[in-house]
């Protein structure tokens, strides 16, 4: 006759062998940093408009877009990929008034890599009679890397201001016992019209700058006191 060995195996709740750390229990000091850098913007987005009214309709549309895809190969843009029409109009409001001059306008945007480039083609849309650009956005490319980096440099920092306090109280710094990851703050350069970019020329075409993006991480963090 066989016999058979049953295995019961018997599942308690863990809950019970567990139990939630209670911070305020535990010595601690608890320090807040923030650490903050400048980066060169290395996508520029400018915003082109042409416009028959412009010239007062001596300049046709057509020659306008001549005038700027020239400006634009000239400068090594290629543009397929860094020239976008946004939008196409044409005045109405002249032929609703039996007006005979019926401007038409195109809106652009370009993407350049650097002030520099931006700068040159500031300077020769404008020769051409094309001075409706604006500055309309910057961004920096690597920036949620950045984040993750700043981050990183804040909680070193505020190991150092918990080492330098806690070494004042006579006593040594343990180990992290909480982190909180507070939101990180970025500044954008403010828009420059077209009337306003040559204040930012220092002389060469080369040197033309736009603002830097500012971006600052701040963390809190809570040691273990021994």
């Amino acid at each position: 006759m066989k016999k058979y060995l049953l295995l019961i195996i018997v599942l308690l709740p863990l809950t019970g062998w567990a139990q939630e750390v209670d911070f305020s229990q535990i010595p601690q000091i608890q320090t807040s940093a923030t650490y903050t850098t400048e980066v060169i913007p290395d996508k520029i987005t400018l915003s082109i408009t042409l416009s028959e009214s412009n010239t007062k309709g001596k300049i046709a549309l057509e020659e306008l877009e001549n005038r700027m895809e020239m400006i634009l190969i000239s400068n090594n843009v290629d543009i397929e990929s860094q020239l976008k029409l946004v939008t196409l109009s044409s005045d109405f409001r002249n032929l609703l008034l039996k007006k005979t001059d019926i401007y038409k306008t195109k809106n652009y945007e370009l993407v350049v890599d650097n002030a520099g480039v931006a700068g040159r083609i500031l300077r020769d849309l404008e020769s051409q009679q094309i001075a409706n650009v604006y500055l309309s956005n910057t961004e920096y490319s690597k920036l949620e890397e950045l984040k993750i980096e700043l981050k990183a440099k804040a909680i070193l920092k505020a190991k150092k201001q918990a080492e330098k306090m806690t070494k004042a109280l006579g006593q040594q710094l343990g180990k992290a016992i909480f982190v909180s990851d507070h939101q990180t703050n970025i500044r954008l350069p403010r828009n420059i019209g077209a009337n306003s970019y040559e204040a930012k020329f220092k002389g060469d075409l080369d040197d033309v700058e736009f603002e830097n993006i500012r971006v600052q991480a701040s963390v809190t963090v809570y040691f273990r006191l021994e």
